[in-house]
C-alpha cells in the first residue's frame, strides 16, 4: 500500500489553458502538465513557472485546465496527450482512482509521469509534495485553534469529497484537533465547495444560518477561504468567525488586511510548477533521482523510492505580513 502522505476534480470540455491545438516542437523534450482546473490563480501561476523552466530547460512544456471539475475531462485531457505521443505526463490529480487507467497507458506507451498532490498514484514515475499531508492539515489546524481560543463550533471545506488529498489534510487536521482542542466541535462532516468561490461562499452563509455559534471555517482548496472570507465580510463577523486555509494572496489580500481570512499556509505554485519541469527534463535524460540529491524548488530530497514519493516541506505562511510580498510575486 502506498502511503496517503498527501491528496478536485478535472474539467471542462473546453480547455481553458495550454495545448489545446498545440503542436510540440520536434527538437525538443514535450510535455504536458494536466491539473485540475483553469483560470484560476493558483494554476495560473504554476502554469507561468512551467513556461519559465520549460524556456530554462530547453522543454516544450504546457499546461492543460480544464473549465470545471470532471474527472472524466481530466482523463480526456491526458488520452489526448498520449495521442500526441509526448514524452512527459505531468498531473494535479482530483481522483487519483479514476486516473489509474489512463495513467497505466500512458506509461505501457512510454510516456513518463510526474504527479503532484497524487502520493496514493501507483502508475507513476514520481510523485512530489511541497508538504507532508499531517503537516500541512494539523499546522492550519494549530492555527485555527489559536484564533478560536480552543474551543467552539467549526466547518470544513474541501475541493470535493473524491479529492485524496485535500480530505487527508482535513482528517488529520480535524484528527488533531479532536485529540488536542476537546472543546472544538466539527460541525457535520465535511464540504466539497472549496474550488468554487460561489459555493464556498453559499456554504458559509448556510452554515452561519444554521449554527449561529459557529467560529471558524478550514477552507482546504484554494478558493474555500475566498468564498467564507467573503460570507463573513457580508453577515459582519470579521473577528468573532475565522477562515484558515491555503489561497492565493492575490485572490485573497483584501481579505487578509480586512480580517475576513486569518490566515493560512501555503507552498508556492509556481515553483511547483518549475519542478514538474525541472523533474520530467531528469527522467527524459534517464537520470536517476538519489537519496540527499538537492533538486531546485525541492531542496535535499529523500525519495521513497518504494512508494514513488518525493516529499519535502516548503511551507509559507499567509498573513497581513506576508501576504503583500507574495502576492506581488505573482501568486
Amino acid at each position: 500500500m502506498k502511503r496517503r502522505t498527501f491528496g478536485a476534480l478535472m474539467a471542462g470540455v473546453a480547455l481553458t489553458v495550454g495545448l489545446a491545438g498545440a503542436s510540440f516542437a520536434q527538437d525538443k523534450p514535450t510535455m504536458g502538465v494536466v491539473v485540475k482546473i483553469g483560470g484560476i490563480p493558483w494554476f495560473n501561476a504554476m502554469e507561468a513557472g512551467i513556461k519559465e523552466q520549460g524556456e530554462a530547460l530547453g522543454v516544450d512544456a504546457s499546461m492543460i485546465g480544464p473549465t470545471s471539475a470532471d474527472p472524466a475531462l481530466q482523463v480526456r485531457a491526458i488520452e489526448d496527450l498520449i495521442a500526441k505521443g509526448v514524452d512527459v505526463i505531468g498531473v494535479v490529480p482530483n481522483d487519483e482512482a479514476a486516473l489509474e487507467p489512463v495513467l497505466e497507458k500512458a506509461r505501457a506507451a512510454g510516456i513518463k509521469v510526474v504527479a503532484h498532490e497524487g502520493p496514493g498514484l501507483k502508475n507513476v514515475d514520481w510523485d512530489f509534495e511541497l508538504a507532508s499531508a499531517q503537516g500541512f492539515g494539523e499546522t492550519h489546524a494549530k492555527l485555527l485553534a489559536e484564533k478560536m481560543g480552543g474551543k467552539g463550533e467549526y466547518a470544513v471545506f474541501v475541493g470535493s469529497l473524491t479529492v485524496p488529498l485535500h480530505n487527508a489534510w482535513a482528517d488529520f487536521a480535524i484528527a488533531y484537533l479532536t485529540a488536542n482542542h476537546p472543546d472544538m466541535k466539527l460541525v457535520g462532516e465535511r464540504y466539497g465547495v472549496a474550488e468554487s468561490v460561489d459555493d464556498s461562499r453559499k456554504t458559509a452563509l448556510d452554515l452561519m444560518a444554521a449554527h449561529p455559534e459557529l467560529g471558524g471555517f478550514l477552507g482546504f482548496g484554494s478558493q474555500g477561504p475566498i468564498g467564507a472570507g467573503r460570507a463573513i465580510e457580508e453577515q459582519r463577523k470579521v473577528g468573532s468567525v475565522h477562515v484558515i486555509g491555503p489561497f492565493s494572496p492575490g485572490q485573497g489580500r483584501d481579505l487578509v488586511k480586512s480580517g475576513a481570512i486569518s490566515g493560512g499556509f501555503m507552498w508556492n505554485p509556481k515553483e511547483a510548477g518549475k519542478v514538474f519541469v525541472t523533474m520530467g527534463k531528469m527522467l527524459v535524460d534517464g537520470t536517476e533521482i538519489t537519496d540527499g540529491m538537492d533538486i531546485p524548488g525541492l531542496g535535499p530530497v529523500t525519495p521513497d523510492v518504494e512508494n514513488r514519493d518525493i516529499i519535502t516541506t516548503n511551507l509559507v505562511p499567509i498573513n497581513a505580513e506576508t501576504v503583500d510580498s507574495l502576492a506581488d510575486m505573482g501568486l
